[in-house]
């Protein structure tokens, strides 16, 4: 979650060094000279007081921030030029950890949307320049803050600290990252000019140990190029994570003389800029943010900045994130689209934002820019109707046992989906039931007859009651997860249910634990013959042809709660509860015939249909 301050109204327009908003030096009565580019020379990058140079002269970084895990692969290339016509001339990217460390030890850096490499080979060639967010911990609203959910298998891990589990941890992935970076670095003719150590550390600790350590890790690892840091304004005053021989950047705080005082000999500049925001389940409406008038004064300050976000892209899968307060109360889960109100938009169109702030670009730098690539086609298609096509009960798979019940990470090694927690009650037995703190949404199940829902996002004044029997029950809790909390105190917060459930004060124990990854081979497995009698049905099955080349918006709107998989691509999660009732759906996930959709939600009463729309909504 980005920091207060994101409107703060500037004290006034400060230059930052001697150069032209453009970036370089102007002749009397001349043409701004020509930017320099990636052209595989070794180029230096340097900090200064008034900004930073780039093989001497003054260098304005006009970035704008993509994530390429959050972009279809195919569409990498268009996305790079849309944001090069909008006259940017940097790219800012975050790596995620935990897309590329999937257990510990084994890393893939190649796979799909995984292969940042190529990505940073295409902005290469695109001509445009490099700023680096490789975390460890990166926010983004991603899932953990983009840290892996192992990290909470074992033990009582403090993240982002000098515990020595997570930094044996962090270190095999700096240690990886950095080798696979290296070659990309500006010195060796690269497009990467900057790292960004950690992200926004001040909104969560205050050890500058930890801090140090971080910085010291990539240098030691081959990292040693210019670095910065990003924090919100008021963090830092409050809690002096400064880094010494770093550059300073401001998230969200756009007057940059208000923090001299704070890093008298460091550049300024402004790491994140932000012309939407985010959007949560159940918030009345997708996000939308008037960015003008503050684009303008960071433009009138002539200051280096970064877009965040120029192009958000999909929380496609289980990436999606979640926000709470610090002690984890009002969790607020990320929706499926990063369409972020940002200027390009989540299937990669130029919005009426991007062509403002693009002629603003224009006006300020007196550059002129590169033609406006072609939007996307995006599609639509006539209502189909699904039909019942299996049930996760009948997946299950093989289930571990515990006194109590466990979360997630800890009994079944799993960092995201479903669990099933299901014991005996007693003959005789009643009363309130008690469980421990829901994470997320918990399904009560009374021999096969729905009892009640209990939701983290909506907290129930009182607990369930359930009425003796003169017989025994079987209950299930049927629990489904939302992303870790990946910004601040309240991170690391493990899901499904973790204690002892009472039910009239009692302990329940002897519980059965199912996992539900929601994986290709439980779906397999789920869908392999016709849903048995006495099963509910929870997956659904759709097909549908395409009227052409191009990505849709699948319409969810008669639909209640679950994920959906295209051809066999995670899309992500739909709820009726919005503001989000379409997802994306990229071409390069598309046939042009034969389309095959596949619908978990547990709570439909009946197939429903889905259409395909041109427009998110």
């Amino acid at each position: 979650m980005r920091r207060t301050g994101r409107r703060a109204l500037l004290s006034g327009s400060m230059a930052i060094g001697l150069f032209t908003a453009g970036g370089r030096l102007l002749a009397a009565g001349r043409e701004p000279l020509p930017e320099p580019i990636p052209d595989g020379r070794p180029h230096a990058f340097t900090l200064h007081r008034d900004g930073f140079r780039l093989d001497g002269a003054p260098f304005q970084v006009r970035s704008g921030e993509m994530h390429p895990i959050r972009i279809p692969r195919a569409e990498w290339p268009a996305r790079i030029a849309m944001a090069k016509a909008m006259g940017l001339n940097t790219i800012a990217i975050y790596l995620m950890w935990n897309t590329l460390e999937a257990a510990p030890g084994q890393f893939d850096l190649t796979t799909d949307r995984r292969d940042f490499r190529a990505f940073l080979t295409l902005c290469r060639q695109a001509g445009l320049w490099v700023f680096l967010r490789p975390g460890p911990y990166v926010c983004g609203e991603w899932d953990f803050g983009g840290l892996p959910a192992w990290l909470l298998y074992d033990g009582a891990i403090r993240v982002r600290s000098m515990d020595p589990a997570f930094l044996a941890a962090a270190e095999r992935y700096i240690a990886t990252i950095a080798q696979a970076v290296r070659p990309f670095l500006a010195d060796r003719g690269g497009p990467i000019l900057m790292t960004q150590i950690e992200n926004e550390y001040a909104s969560f600790g205050a050890d500058p140990a930890y801090m140090a350590w971080t910085r010291d890790a990539w240098r030691r690892y081959g990292l040693s190029g210019a670095c910065t840091t990003a924090d919100g304004l008021a963090q830092l005053r409050e809690r002096r994570t400064i880094l010494p021989a770093c550059a300073m950047g401001l998230d969200g705080d756009y007057a940059l003389d208000q923090a001299r005082d704070l890093a008298p000999d460091a550049p300024l500049w402004i790491s994140e800029a932000y012309p939407g925001w985010l959007t949560h389940w159940g918030d009345r409406r997708m996000a939308t943010v008037d960015f003008a008038p503050d684009f303008r004064k960071i433009l009138l300050q002539k200051a280096s900045f970064n877009l965040y976000v120029v192009h958000g892209g999909t929380n496609f899968g289980f990436g999606a994130g979640a926000n709470a307060r610090r002690d984890g109360s009002r969790f607020q889960p990320v929706v499926t689209s990063y369409d972020y109100d940002a200027p390009i938009d989540e299937a990669g169109r130029a919005t009426r934002k991007y062509h403002a702030l693009r002629a603003m670009i224009a006006d300020a730098t007196g550059r002129p820019s590169p033609p406006v690539p072609a939007d996307p086609p995006i599609l639509g298609f006539a209502p189909v109707m699904a039909r019942a096509a299996g049930s996760l009960w009948s997946a299950l798979g093989d289930p571990i046992h515990a006194p109590d019940p466990v979360s997630m990470e800890r009994g079944l090694r799993q960092p995201a989906g479903m669990a099933l927690y299901r014991c005996v009650i007693p003959a005789g037995r009643g009363g309130a039931l008690r469980l421990p703190p829901v994470h997320d949404d918990a399904r009560l199940i009374l021999d096969g007859t729905d009892l009640c829902t209990l939701s983290r996002l909506f907290p129930a004044p009182s607990s369930p009651v359930i009425a003796p029997a003169p017989r025994p029950r079987r209950l299930d809790i049927l629990v489904d997860s939302f992303g870790h909390v990946g910004f601040g105190p309240a991170m690391g917060d493990r899901k499904g249910l973790d204690g002892p459930v009472t039910l009239g004060g009692v302990p329940l124990v002897g519980w059965t634990i199912f996992g539900l990854p929601l994986d290709a081979d439980q779906r397999a497995r789920a869908t392999r013959h016709p849903p048995e009698p006495g099963l509910p049905v929870d997956l659904y099955r759709a097909r549908f042809d395409m009227p052409g080349p191009g990505g849709t918006y699948l319409d969810l709107s008669e639909w209640r709660k679950g994920h959906v998989w295209a051809n066999g691509h995670a899309l992500g999660r739909f709820w009726s509860i919005g503001p989000q009732h379409r997802l994306f759906c990229p071409a390069e996930f598309l046939r042009p015939t034969g389309n095959d959709l596949l619908i978990l939600d547990c709570h439909a009463k009946a197939p429903a249909r889905i259409a395909g729309r041109r427009l998110s909504g």
